[in-house]
């Protein structure tokens, strides 16, 4: 048996450390074609059930990324409730390649383009020879591990993880990228696996590329609706009677950011409109801040322009130590194609600058590192499949504006998985982590119960709702 030695493995579990996480490590091959080559070290948490007596297993999570960028690392888990916390051993861990497992690292380079949400076509080739050292860096820091990072890795660590800790079975929750690495593992090994949740889908008919560049698409279905919104609602914010209107409201102000070189500030203002039209609570303030900004800008004041933008995040934070930082998600994209005609790119950029400019999805069409790729994948991905893999769940908001909606929808047809939507809902991740109690309740009922809706589709009314302001 070639994994013998890493099945024998005894895992030995730190005492409860004060976020309440035991700790421990377990030794995977790089290459599990090779099992006598290198090996790597996954760091695990455990939150042991709180009734022995109705423990049904072992449940793991993964969320963010891919590279842990916005996630929760090993302390996923403790953010589950309380119902499943009596019936599973939670399992939370850091994938190979980031975390406190072996970690995938790339040389850091700082891009010379400016951050702009609209990039004209003159930064175009600054843009591309960014992503070019960028590859390289990926390249001198990443080494020979890099080729190894992959989905179909992270689900064999994952069935290790489950033989060394002794269960026939295991149970997955997966956000974001984390729902596909769990229907790799599914279809790689469909009967080891019990229940599972995917929650916000990867879509597994996209390339990364694809699924990129369509995070601008759906950044603006929840900027269109705000406009309709906002439109009914003209008495109190004066913005225009029809959607149309309103958008051209944020456009004026936007000419007028650009007129004044405030390319900055129109960056932040993009960010802004895609941030807070995704978050149905905050439909208010932003039309407040459209016509605040247009009265602020009628006598070019950018000193107060910048006060009522300031805030508004520009960027995902990433894992950087010093001169490096970890290059997971350059790996990890590098799965699927990517053209090296970089024409495509800026045709793109092209047109979403024109029609979807809000959020910051037009720097998902630029070009990225896999059109200067310097290594090859080992093995093509995972093209998943239902024949045996167990029923479970799929869940996904309509107005998800990382993982576009017909992930989840695609998803849940191959896998033949009920699919819950959540409807008027900007949220991305869901499942324990929005506050949504009604769709918690009737996950908790699958996971502990067993209990699947009868349907094959079934909606749950998004938690945050549209502030409380009538229409005209």
């Amino acid at each position: 048996m070639p994994l013998k030695e890493f099945y024998d493995q005894q895992v030995n579990w730190s005492p409860p450390f004060e976020d309440g996480l035991e700790r421990a490590t377990v030794v995977v091959p790089r290459d599990y074609s090779d099992p006598d080559g290198p090996k790597l070290t996954i760091a695990l948490a455990r939150l042991k059930a709180t009734n022995p007596a109705q423990r049904r297993g072992v449940l793991l999570a993964v969320n963010g990324g891919p590279g842990g960028d916005g996630g929760d690392g090993l302390g996923l888990i403790k953010r589950l409730g309380r119902r499943v916390r009596t019936a599973y051993d939670l399992i939370g861990f850091d994938p190979r390649g980031y975390g406190e497992s072996t970690k995938l690292y790339s040389e850091v380079t700082i891009p010379k383009a400016p951050f702009d949400s609209r990039p004209p076509d003159s930064l175009f080739e600054q843009l591309a020879e960014d992503m070019r050292l960028r590859e390289l860096g990926c390249q001198k820091g990443g080494g020979e591990l890099r080729p190894h990072i992959t989905t179909r890795n992270t689900a064999r660590d994952m069935d290790l993880i489950r033989v060394v800790l002794g269960e026939e079975k295991i149970s997955f929750v997966g956000y974001a990228y984390g729902t596909y690495v769990g229907a790799v593992y599914g279809t790689m090994f469909p009967e080891n696996l019990d229940r599972t949740v995917l929650d916000s889908c990867i879509n597994p008919q996209w390339t990364w590329r694809e699924q990129f560049v369509t995070q601008a698409e759906a950044v603006y279905r929840n900027v269109a609706l705000w406009a309709e919104w906002t439109a009914e609602r003209d008495g109190h914010f004066h913005l225009g009677t029809t959607p149309e209107q309103v958008i051209a409201e944020i456009e004026a102000v936007v000419e007028k950011l650009d007129d004044g070189d405030q390319v900055q500030l129109r960056t932040l203002l993009d960010g802004a409109v895609g941030t807070r039209s995704t978050d149905r609570a905050q439909w208010d303030s932003l039309g407040y801040l459209i016509g605040d900004l247009r009265t602020t800008l009628q006598d070019a004041n950018y000193e107060k322009a910048r006060t009522l933008i300031v805030g508004q995040a520009t960027w995902r934070p990433q894992d950087q130590e010093g001169d490096l930082r970890v290059g997971v998600l350059e790996a990890i994209t590098l799965e699927t194609y990517w053209p090296q005609d970089l024409e495509v790119y800026y045709a793109d950029v092209r047109k979403h600058r024109a029609q979807h400019p809000y959020g910051y999805g037009v720097l998902r069409a630029q070009p990225w590192v896999g059109a200067f790729r310097t290594f090859e994948s080992l093995e093509p991905p995972t093209k998943l499949a239902q024949p045996g893999y167990p029923k479970g769940l799929v869940v996904q908001a309509d107005g998800d504006p990382m993982d576009r909606y017909e992930g989840g929808v695609v998803l849940a047809e191959l896998l033949d998985h009920p699919l819950v939507v959540i409807e008027d809902s900007g949220d991305h991740e869901v499942y324990a982590l929005a506050g949504n109690e009604v769709l918690d309740a009737l996950v908790d009922d699958y996971l502990v119960d067993g209990v699947l809706p009868a349907q094959a589709r079934v909606t749950v009314p998004g938690h945050v709702k549209r502030p409380d302001i009538p229409k005209d």
